[in-house]
């Protein structure tokens, strides 16, 4: 059961993110005593910064630590994915990405997604069977990939953490450090097997 303080914790995003929905687990994790990096796709490391979507255009940025091909899921404890509609679905489409947070979840690690974030555990083919939330607009992709989709403010299956929108953040950011602390959940499966 690793402290916060200990913990290792990477967001994987790139630009469109929805600007909440990064900015305040990276800060509250942060503030709570983690080591939080921010990782993404090459072609975001040449400005060395994602640009953040805020309710109507385009905000603030944020500094990228990582090339997604140099991330290895073991030097890390969580995984956090920002929602956003443009965000996860560009991140969908890179093969590294998906491979990240496959290898998170097949380690047993706390994986954490909100809103539109849940895309990618679909295309990670992690979804399937557990219970889990999204935004609204994405709850009918959610049950067709086989999730157990609850209109609640966070559902946990298994260190697989789901949330609706900026407004669940505080008991999104909640539930990662408790499953955090909790430790590893390496019982986990993947449906198909």
């Amino acid at each position: 059961m690793p402290d916060i303080k200990q913990a290792k914790i990477l967001i994987m995003a790139t630009d469109g993110f929805e600007q909440s929905e990064l900015m305040v687990p990276q800060e509250k994790l942060s503030d709570a005593g983690a080591t939080v990096e921010v990782a993404a796709p090459k072609s975001r490391m040449k400005s060395g910064k994602i640009y953040g979507w805020d309710k109507t255009d385009w905000d603030k940025t944020v500094s990228v630590d990582k090339d997604i091909d140099d991330v290895n899921p073991a030097d890390y404890d969580a995984l956090v994915l920002p929602g956003g509609q443009i965000n996860p679905d560009k991140l969908r489409v890179e093969p590294k990405a998906i491979e990240i947070i496959r290898a998170f979840y097949t380690s047993g690690k706390t994986v954490a997604a909100i809103c539109h974030a849940p895309w990618l555990l679909i295309e990670a083919g992690i979804i399937n069977g557990r219970k889990c939330t999204s935004y609204h607009s994405i709850k009918t992709d959610v049950i067709n990939a086989g999730g157990q989709w609850h209109d609640e403010t966070v559902v946990t299956d298994q260190g697989l953490i789901t949330s609706r929108n900026p407004g669940d953040l505080d008991a999104f950011v909640n539930k990662i450090i408790e499953e955090v602390r909790e430790g590893s959940h390496a019982g986990r499966r993947m449906a198909a097997e």
